[in-house]
């Protein structure tokens, strides 16, 4: 086992892999811009190196000053969270060129998954299930583009094979605006991903958001976690998580479980990793691949009782599973809430000083968040805050316990959402289970009028 982890990160999540080390008995280095200089995470560690300014340009995503950092404090692995660096395979690559243990996918793997034709191409070989669409990227001839347009159906969703993040999209429901939609989505990707790329699925009307969470050894070992429900999402970013997947029947999970469990081996992944699918009509589509831990994974550890984190850790440290497809049971209802630093209705950023915070609490509940009183909210970065997670025996007490819980929580000095997770808490639809990832979009301005 690893003797000191540099956690290549920020927020939360830093808070969180520092966690699960110490319960690891592992040191601690958090790298941190000028801006984080007093965030909690920073004060815990065991040791902290400053990298950079508060462009996370010049810090966050700052390679050589994070090696720096690693080298001088002779930490043995790297550990990337999510977002910034964590999918970046040249930085995996420049972490294990540089002599250190990368807390994750090989490079190679995270290339080819990260880039979506490549990954729809070894999901369609591995026999994981795809939205139907162009084999790989769309050819250059206008005509050849109608074609496969024809052969798809109507309507068709045009996406960059280097996008993520709801970026580097377009819908096309009529053929004479396909080859403009084609040549905007182009010139956008090149311009945003370095990669013009793009390629052609079917749009689905309204599917669900269903992930499959799988962790996979070095030693061929490979098991899935269940499913979470991610659907919903407001511009194609999440807002309420929950597993199991309501209305998801036992048979339908273990058979794509299956599938991406055997996906996992044929590729050679190792690490903790997120098959992403569009559900309806019983079918699942996959869409991409997250390598590396979801920001939404507290959902799945309280179902299955398995800490990803320290599994992520173990993994990396060489060590097989402990564990076997047979040995995991879900068990209860999870549901997590993104708190996030913007107003509840208009989603505009509200940065600066807490000036009181009062956390949920009570029965079932957990809460993943590094701010505290007198913390002040740089501007800087992802407006996420705290993310509030609710367990119960059943889907409806996880519910009650989460609008308990919220109805209790307070943060003052900036504003949050907590209004709109407590309206959408009231809302029939979701607490009857399982409305399409269009739904929120579709009931924000009755809320906005409430």
């Amino acid at each position: 086992m690893f003797e000191k982890i540099l956690i290549a990160n920020r927020g939360e999540i830093a808070l969180r892999i520092q966690r699960a080390c110490r319960e690891l008995g592992i040191k601690t280095v958090v790298v941190y811009s000028e801006a984080d200089r007093e965030a909690k995470y920073v004060k815990l560690a065991d040791e902290s190196v400053c990298i950079g300014p508060a462009s996370s340009a010049k810090s966050y995503l700052n390679i050589p000053a994070i090696i720096s950092a690693a080298e001088l404090t002779h930490a043995q692995a790297i550990h990337p969270g999510y977002g910034f660096l964590a999918e970046n395979a040249d930085f995996a690559e420049r972490v294990e060129e540089s002599g250190f243990v990368f807390i994750g996918p090989r490079p190679d793997t995270i290339r080819l998954m990260g880039d979506k034709v490549s990954a729809k191409e070894t999901m369609l070989a591995s026999n994981v299930p795809c939205v139907p669409g162009s084999d790989g990227a769309l050819p250059d001839d206008p005509k050849e583009i109608i074609k496969i347009a024809k052969k798809v159906g109507y309507p068709v969703i045009i996406k960059a094979s280097g996008g993520g993040g709801g970026r580097g999209m377009r819908v096309v429901q009529k053929e004479e605006d396909l080859i403009q939609s084609v040549l905007m989505t182009q010139t956008e990707a090149g311009a945003a991903f370095g990669n013009p790329t793009v390629y052609m699925e079917r749009y689905l009307q309204e599917p669900r958001h269903i992930e499959i969470q799988v962790l996979a050894d070095e030693h061929g070992n490979a098991v899935y976690l269940g499913e979470r429900d991610c659907s919903m999402q407001r511009r194609h970013q999440k807002v309420i998580e929950e597993a199991p997947a309501p209305g998801i029947t036992e048979e339908e999970r273990k058979k794509i479980g299956e599938v991406c469990a055997k996906a996992c081996k044929k590729i050679g992944y190792r690490g903790a990793g997120t098959f992403e699918f569009l559900y309806e009509k019983g079918e699942f589509f996959f869409i991409e691949m997250n390598t590396r831990v979801q920001v939404e994974h507290p959902v799945t550890e309280l179902v299955t009782g398995i800490d990803i984190v320290q599994e992520q850790i173990k993994i990396a440290a060489g060590l097989p599973l402990q564990f076997k497809q047979k040995d995991i049971r879900l068990h209860g209802h999870a549901i997590e809430c993104r708190i996030n630093a913007e107003d509840p209705f208009t989603f505009i950023p509200s940065p600066g000083k807490i000036e009181s915070y009062h956390p949920a609490g009570g029965p079932g509940i957990r809460v993943d968040s590094h701010i505290y009183q007198g913390y002040t909210v740089p501007p800087h970065y992802d407006s996420m805050v705290a993310k509030v997670i609710a367990y119960g025996d059943t889907r409806e007490q996880a519910l009650a316990r989460m609008s308990i819980a919220l109805s209790e929580m307070a943060v003052t000095g900036i504003k949050t959402n907590i209004l709109l997770h407590r309206a959408l808490l009231q809302d029939i639809e979701f607490n009857n289970g399982g409305p399409s990832i269009h739904y929120l979009e579709t009931i924000l301005p009755t809320l906005k009028a409430e």
